[in-house]
């Protein structure tokens, strides 16, 4: 039977497994972000022994499953706390998927803006940040905030691991005090709440930016 003393009571524990949440989708984002810009770029590199080692590996990482890196980060690498571990492997996860969607807005730039720029005789440091980044960027946002999204809702796999995290907290509180309906659906419309906004968010970015 559902209490709602139950539920409020629990409350406290489930809100700071979200803070640990949410710290975890931040800080995995600005590394997925940051990293797979960087592999995108590189990606366009003229040497091979650059290119090969980094498109295979990020494809054998979006091969793999998310629960099966944590696993084997957890094994390979001990010694390193659960939480920055966690964040870790989602920023280099994340950061496969995120070099894709840099690597389709880097495409899209028109084939006269690189013409234009090498017939100025621009710095190719200066084409790429002052030229190409700006244009890729604004055409991918909507696509990269959706994987910020994708994120979040998979950060209950942090729980492999003992990461704190939301629904590790809703399985403690659930565990101690016989109360697994209660802290399960308190997390459920957590997660409800922080993700439906940003989604609506993120589609009328999209929307403006077709314009």
């Amino acid at each position: 039977m559902w209490s709602w003393e139950t539920a409020w009571e629990g409350l406290p524990a489930v809100l700071q497994g979200f803070g640990i949440t949410l710290a975890a989708t931040a800080l995995g984002s600005v590394l997925a972000l940051s990293l797979g810009l960087v592999v995108a770029v590189l990606l366009r590199a003229r040497t091979r022994w650059i290119t090969l080692p980094l498109a295979g590996s990020a494809q054998f990482i979006r091969s793999t499953p998310l629960l099966v890196q944590l696993f084997a980060a957890w094994v390979l690498v001990p010694g390193v706390g659960a939480l920055t571990l966690g964040i870790v492997v989602l920023g280099v996860h994340y950061a496969a998927y995120t070099a894709q969607v840099y690597r389709a807005g880097i495409d899209a730039v028109p084939a006269g803006q690189w013409e234009a720029c090498v017939a100025l005789s621009l710095p190719r440091r200066r084409v790429w940040r002052a030229v190409v980044l700006p244009q890729a960027i604004r055409n991918v946002l909507p696509s990269l905030g959706n994987y910020v999204v994708s994120m979040f809702k998979e950060t209950p796999y942090l729980a492999v691991i003992a990461v704190p995290e939301m629904v590790h907290r809703a399985n403690e509180y659930g565990s101690t005090h016989f109360a697994y309906l209660e802290s399960y659906t308190t997390a459920a419309v957590i997660f409800l709440l922080a993700s439906c906004p940003t989604s609506l968010l993120i589609r009328r970015l999209e929307k403006r930016l077709a314009h």
